[in-house]
């Protein structure tokens, strides 16, 4: 009731304030941020959105008196409409020039009162319903620019609503019940909720850009269903063991809410990676993303527990109450793919190993050609009027017209500076604009399209040739000059990003495990399925693989934002996973010091939940390919390569191979800094829950010097599961009795050195005993089981 509360609250209040988010765009010390300084002084009236009306006739040309009676007509409406500032026609003495050579193609300016965002929805319909009905008989008319987009997206909240039924989908089936599956998906939401209300009541006193609720709701719906599908299914176990739910609850959150809290930090702490690149406007996203995986780690932590109380038994399906009613609890056994899975790369290492490197290689290939840039319109699907317009526009007045460039003068442009851009390669044409508050502005049309790589030498050229030949102070800006801008800030700045979030990730995994190795391994891992993950996004967008099928539009640069976005959220949601199996293979390792079986044990226990956890994130990302925003579907598909690369290729194939070579390397840490290292609990030993367990339980090893461990195996090399292994002195008394899991895999607990008997029995295999001697270590035994046979230790 106290987040029902809490959350109607800050629905009411975010509701009330309205929202205030601020597209704000600093890039300090650069050219376009010069030029962009002069342009407000020069004309600091200018406030509204402009879009473009764009016309193309079969026949005749737009200046036929049917064409343009029906257009003029189709103006004038538009211009009476409240809430448009002006509208600039072809057809008038300044107009000239926005009729195209061939007189086939002609455009209208149309100036909203406010910023695109701030302009209503049904206004834009109206104008873009009163320019559609001008069309027919030969006309072609389309609209482009920002508020015209945003009548052409899908409804609000459409990729979310799919994200969460296909997460659906795979909770019921790793869960097997109805209120099961909604547990993490209800703790999603009000994790999102409030992550939102938030994030909107925050931009009224700092600047947030809309951009930040986008990437919020994306991330805050995967990591709040993760997290709440690990604690629940921990708790499930719980139940299942025979514990009561309450217990079981308190259980699962002082174990695997402890790794939730963890697995949230480093979340953040790779957001917060984001604030050295020292971008100003992102500022905003590490507030509103930040603020979302915090409330969905409390709402993991407190909701769900109270929820899990509230349901008790119903937590399980029908067959699980059935079977645990009707037999002693005795938990569910790992079995499976999972088991088997996790033999195989314990067999052979080397060969998964090679298969995932060679794998993740091959899909990081496409990144030597990366090319960072901006997104517009032209990327939009074919089928959309934002797409038609910027084709026509390129089809009547030339290519670099959707993108033009303004060399910016402090003063009076000379006659030198404009016949030498007029002369400069790759320019079609420039137009003069009068002195304005003593700036002189430049329109360029370049020759080539705002993402090509010609238009960025154009830039290049301009600034460093033809302006300082000149000898003027003159700048070069507008949106394409600002895109690449941002693209060379990026890259010089993205090494020391990367940088700083690989140190954080390495120190809170080296305090975590007390090992160099595992942090060192985690940080390889990162970068590599970075590596893979931006392959497949160049790939996709902007070598146009499967762009078609996705219906995403047209290909071209990455968005130059993308990149410190993407490997902020990529490297927290990896820290995750890697810490989700790293700690029950550290358990392991601390019970046994046998990292063969650490590993072993560690990859099949953990690798169904993780595996689940990324089939959901995949889910949620892949959904923001129905969002409208070609920006959002580009971080979706790239996010849910990245989680599923990481997930299913590192984390279960790659990570476990090296951890198999690496052996006892794995936890080794100098014993000075042993010393004076921290301690950090990611996960606290479990207490026994009576199910047969990997390692020996709380009273099983309180005392003993050292453990017996092994498999129990057929003579084709079947594991051979619950077959009865008990430890016995030589005179016959018993020590420990254990069962030999689904991989066949046991352990039992020697309370001293010295020699013991060890037997084993299972039905239809017979049995088989043998003296075992035992040091100050751990002693691997191996036993073969034959059918009916029997074996008498002498």
């Amino acid at each position: 009731m106290l987040w029902v509360g809490a959350l109607f609250g800050l629905g009411v209040t975010a509701s009330s304030a309205g929202t205030n988010y601020a597209e704000v765009f600093s890039l300090p010390d650069t050219d376009s941020k010069r030029a962009y300084d002069l342009m407000r002084k020069a004309f600091p009236e200018r406030a509204g959105d402009t879009d473009t009306m764009v016309w193309k006739t079969d026949e005749g040309t737009v200046r036929d008196a049917a064409v343009r009676s029906r257009m003029e007509s189709a103006l004038a409406e538009i211009g009476r409409m409240e809430g448009v500032g002006a509208v600039a026609g072809p057809y008038d003495a300044r107009g000239a020039a926005q009729i195209s050579e061939d007189g086939r193609i002609a455009y209208a300016q149309v100036t909203f009162a406010e910023q695109a965002d701030a302009v209503p929805k049904a206004l834009v319909q109206d104008v873009v319903d009163t320019a559609r009905a001008a069309a027919g008989d030969g006309l072609q008319v389309e609209l482009g620019g920002q508020a015209i987009t945003r009548v052409q997206e899908p409804p609000t909240g459409t990729a979310e609503l799919v994200g969460i039924l296909a997460a659906a989908v795979v909770l019921f089936v790793a869960f097997g019940s109805v209120l099961a599956m909604l547990l993490p998906i209800v703790v999603a939401v009000f994790g999102v909720a409030g992550g939102m209300f938030g994030t909107q009541l925050i931009s009224h006193v700092t600047d947030v850009p809309e951009l930040a609720s986008l990437l919020a709701t994306l991330i805050g719906l995967g990591v709040g269903i993760d997290y709440a599908l690990f604690i629940v299914t921990r708790h499930r176990k719980g139940i299942l063991s025979g514990k009561d739910p309450e217990e079981a609850a308190a259980a699962a959150l002082d174990t695997s809410g402890r790794a939730v809290l963890f697995a949230g930090g480093t979340v953040c702490i790779a957001l917060a990676g984001m604030l050295v690149t020292n971008l100003r406007f992102l500022d905003g996203v590490v507030i509103g993303t930040s603020l979302t995986v915090v409330l969905s780690v409390l709402a993991a932590i407190t909701l769900l527990p109270a929820l899990l109380g509230v349901l008790g038994h119903r937590v399980l399906s029908r067959r699980q109450r059935r079977r645990l009613a009707a037999a002693d609890p005795k938990g569910e056994p790992v079995s499976g793919l999972a088991v088997r899975w996790s033999a195989t790369v314990q067999r052979r290492p080397r060969a998964v190993a090679a298969v995932a490197v060679v794998l993740m290689a091959a899909l990081a290939v496409p990144l030597l050609s990366l090319r960072l840039g901006t997104v517009d319109q032209g990327n939009d699907d074919a089928s959309t009027t934002t797409r038609k317009a910027y084709d026509l526009l390129a089809e009547g007045f030339g290519p670099g017209f959707n993108g033009p460039l303004q060399v910016v003068v402090d003063g009076e442009a000379p006659t030198g500076l404009i016949r030498a851009v007029e002369g400069t390669e790759g320019v079609a044409q420039v137009a003069a604009a009068p002195p304005a508050n003593g700036v002189s502005v430049l329109q360029v049309v370049p020759t080539t399209s705002p993402q090509d790589v010609e238009t960025d030498r154009l830039i290049d050229t301009l600034r460093e040739d033809v302006i300082p030949a000149a000898g003027v102070d003159a700048h070069v800006g507008g949106v394409t000059a600002v895109s690449k801008d941002f693209a060379s800030v990026t890259g010089d700045r993205l090494p020391l990003f990367v940088g700083t979030i690989i140190g954080l990730g390495f120190l809170l995994l080296l305090l975590a495990f007390r090992s160099l190795v595992v942090p060192l391994t985690a940080a390889v891992m990162n970068l590599l399925a970075a590596a893979a993950s931006f392959g497949v996004l160049v790939a996709v967008f902007q070598w146009g693989v499967g762009l078609d099928v996705l219906g995403l539009g047209k290909e071209g640069p990455i968005a130059s934002f993308l990149p410190i976005i993407m490997l902020s959220l990529l490297f927290g949601l990896s820290m995750d996973y890697q810490v989700f199996l790293v700690s029950r293979m550290h358990e392991e390792w601390v019970h046994t010091r046998d990292n063969a079986r650490a590993v072993r044990v560690g990859l099949a226990e953990t690798s169904r939940v993780i595996n689940s956890a990324a089939l959901i994130m995949v889910c949620v990302f892949l959904a923001f390919v129905l969002s409208g925003d070609y920006g959002a579907a580009m971080a979706g598909v790239g996010l849910a390569a990245a989680v599923a690369l990481d997930a299913f290729v590192l984390r279960t194939a790659l990570v476990p191979a090296m951890m198999h070579l690496l052996g006892r390397a794995n936890w080794w840490l100098p014993a000075g800094l042993e010393k004076r290292l921290p301690h950090l609990a990611v996960e606290p030993k479990e207490e026994d829950d009576g199910t047969p367990s990997a390692a020996p339980d709380e009273k099983a090893v309180d005392g003993a010097a050292s453990v017996v461990h092994g498999f129990v195996r057929t003579p084709e090399g079947d594991p051979v599961q619950g077959a009865s292994v008990t430890l016995l002195t030589p005179g016959g008394r018993q020590l420990d009795r254990v069962a030999s899991l689904a991989d066949g895999a046991y352990i039992v607990a020697v309370p001293a050195p010295g020699t013991y008997l060890l037997a084993v029995s299972a039905s239809p295999y017979g049995a088989r005993a043998a003296h075992v001697t035992v040091g100050d270590g751990p002693h691997v035994h191996d036993v073969e089981l034959t059918s009916g046979g029997v074996d008498v230790a002498n």
